[in-house]
């Protein structure tokens, strides 16, 4: 068994270790993961692959398998939240909390936006994502560590099960679409602001996470029985509810004109807001890998280790790479490029597709592979350098 397979095996107070290595697997998988969504934001057709009159099943579940990456890396942020505690005292962490939100939020708004997702700086689109919600989540985490963390998960669970009983409140409130529904929050002739991840959902799952964190001070054994427990009794919840079709989703499943499609609309929890279907089923396997990867770690995943070490570094640089790779591919097809700079409305994000762009599964999966590839290298060298070097400013990345 390599060393790296051991140390998970072993009861992490004992040791000691920085950092879990369970936890950063889980986080590297999805890395890894959302990297295909966001490949197929460039390089796919535009097709809905949630719309059951239109998608495929392959479409929907290349869609689908990515729907855990936000969930996961919101619990995990909590997760190593609470982990950070056997360095930092609940005053250092509060503070690095809400430095490290406040950064998020900046690299949304300026360097995720203008070089990455949108490659200008006209401002006329500007989409609130994952970092937006990432960083007000831990600025609120950063207020409740200060509460025990039965507390704490308590306060994520009640937000988790119960904003759904808000779904049929409508309001053109800005701050009703920041807090609970996507929508746009400022719009004018010259520019619009849309918020994609509203902060209720995502914040509760933050706060689960932290009092997640709590079962790796637990002995192995222990800790092993209660993933699987937790995996089995969120999974069930799911299905109990999702069968009934009464709460914890704003579109109920229906039958459909085949069994697989009949599935699909079961499966088609709302990601936006994430409704509590959607969560239950999105972490139950989530602590279900959590208690897998607990057992050692396997080699094939080594590299997806590598990733979630470092996974903010992986999420700056994976995003810019898919956009200049859809700029060469529209400049070896059309000799022109100015559509990939170009995001003026909300239907144009991330880019203005040029006439006929979009390529099948295969060519997206083919991208996908490519990325994650080239980002490996570099990603390593990253985590090297964290390894071996204390300066302050490498945990923000």
């Amino acid at each position: 068994m390599p060393a790296a397979a051991e140390a998970v095996t072993i009861n992490p107070v004992a040791v000691n270790r920085s950092r879990i290595e369970s936890v950063d697997l889980l986080r590297g998988v999805i890395m890894i993961l959302m990297a295909l969504d966001h490949v197929r934001d460039f390089f796919g057709t535009g097709a809905n692959p949630t719309d059951l009159s239109t998608t495929t099943a392959p479409l929907f579940f290349t869609r689908w398998i990515t729907h855990f990456c936000a969930p996961v890396f919101f619990l995990l942020t909590g997760t190593g939240a609470y982990l950070s505690l056997r360095s930092k005292s609940r005053s250092e962490l509060s503070r690095f909390l809400v430095t490290r939100g406040l950064w998020l939020i900046f690299l949304e708004l300026v360097v995720s936006r203008g070089l990455g997702w949108q490659f200008n700086f006209d401002y006329r689109l500007t989409v609130l994502l994952v970092l937006w919600a990432l960083g007000w989540a831990m600025i609120v985490l950063s207020a409740l560590v200060y509460l025990p963390p039965a507390v704490v998960t308590a306060f994520g669970l009640v937000m988790i099960s119960t904003h759904n009983l808000f779904d049929l409140i409508q309001s053109t409130n800005p701050l009703w679409s920041i807090l609970h529904v996507p929508g746009v929050i400022a719009s004018t002739p010259r520019f619009q602001v849309f918020v994609a991840y509203p902060l209720i959902p995502w914040i509760g799952v933050t706060a689960v996470g932290y009092g997640l964190g709590q079962v790796y001070r637990w002995p192995a054994s222990r800790r092993k029985a209660f993933l699987l427990r937790a995996c089995l009794a969120v999974t069930a919840l799911f299905i109990v509810l999702r069968t009934i079709n009464l709460y914890g989703d704003p579109a109920p499943w229906a039958k459909q004109n085949s069994a697989v499609f009949t599935a699909l609309s079961f499966l088609n929890a709302t990601k936006y807001p994430p409704s509590l279907l959607f969560l239950l089923m999105t972490l139950g396997p989530a602590l279900f890998f959590l208690r897998v990867f607990d057992a050692g770690l396997p080699n094939l995943l080594h590299p997806a280790l590598i990733f979630g070490k470092v996974p903010m570094f992986y999420y700056l640089l994976h995003i810019p790479l898919i956009h200049l790779l859809a700029i060469a591919t529209c400049f070896a097809r059309y000799g022109r490029v100015y559509w990939m700079f170009q995001s003026p409305a909300i239907q144009f994000f991330p880019i203005t597709f040029p006439p006929d762009w979009g390529y099948s599964l295969p060519i997206v999966y083919l991208v996908w592979a490519i990325v994650v590839i080239a980002l490996y290298p570099l990603c390593r060298w990253f985590a090297g350098v964290r390894r071996r070097r204390t300066n302050w400013w490498l945990s923000y990345f």
